[in-house]
């Protein structure tokens, strides 16, 4: 079954005007807010190769997984990220992929292994969110790319209380780590040899 939402998120980028559209307004768009919906949000523009975009979204998953932590049911887009300015074109990307999104999980998600899909105070899933929004914010060469993947499954998850989206997206959390790791160890030894090198 394809969620309503789907129809209007399509609706909604067809008919931006502007050349620049807030991040407020794709939330606007995207409907009532809540904890699934807006981490879909604020991850999937990561993925496009927009300058600056990780950092100012980066932050915002950040105070997301603040308010997941503590167990805020009310969420919101801080006042940074709510004025983050997106091309148009970027902005009907953004909106089209979130009704692909909605489209496929509304195909495939279901109510299933719900104790994974439920955040409350202090829950694991809140830590991992605010560690993917850390690599996200980090000046690592399309290193948003696997953070942004797994904080989608995730959100999704949360969105279809599907608690095996959830443990995906947390398994491809686990391998952002990896991978990341990884990276900042090779450019710390590459940086290091390069130092002695040069002295």
């Amino acid at each position: 079954m394809t969620p309503p939402i789907v129809q209007r998120l399509r609706d909604a980028a067809a008919a931006l005007q502007d050349e620049r559209v807030p991040m407020r307004a794709l939330a606007q768009a995207h409907g009532p807010e809540a904890h699934g919906t807006l981490l879909l949000l604020l991850a999937l523009p990561c993925l496009l190769p927009i300058p600056g975009v990780g950092t100012v979204l980066g932050m915002g998953m950040g105070t997301l997984a603040v308010a997941l932590w503590r167990g805020h049911c009310a969420p919101c887009l801080p006042q940074r990220v709510a004025d983050l300015e997106l091309p148009r074109r970027s902005a009907q990307r953004i909106l089209m992929a979130l009704a692909s999104a909605y489209a496929v999980a509304g195909r495939h998600a279901r109510a299933r292994l719900s104790h994974f899909a439920s955040v409350g105070p202090r829950s694991g899933v809140a830590l991992v969110v605010g560690l993917m929004a850390a690599i996200i914010v980090m000046p690592i060469p399309f290193g948003n790319i696997l953070p942004a993947i797994a904080l989608s499954l995730i959100g999704l998850g949360l969105v279809f209380r599907d608690g095996l989206a959830v443990l995906l997206g947390l398994l491809m959390s686990a391998v952002a780590s990896v991978v990341t790791t990884g990276l900042v160890l090779m450019a710390w030894m590459w940086g290091s040899k390069w130092i002695v090198g040069w002295i």
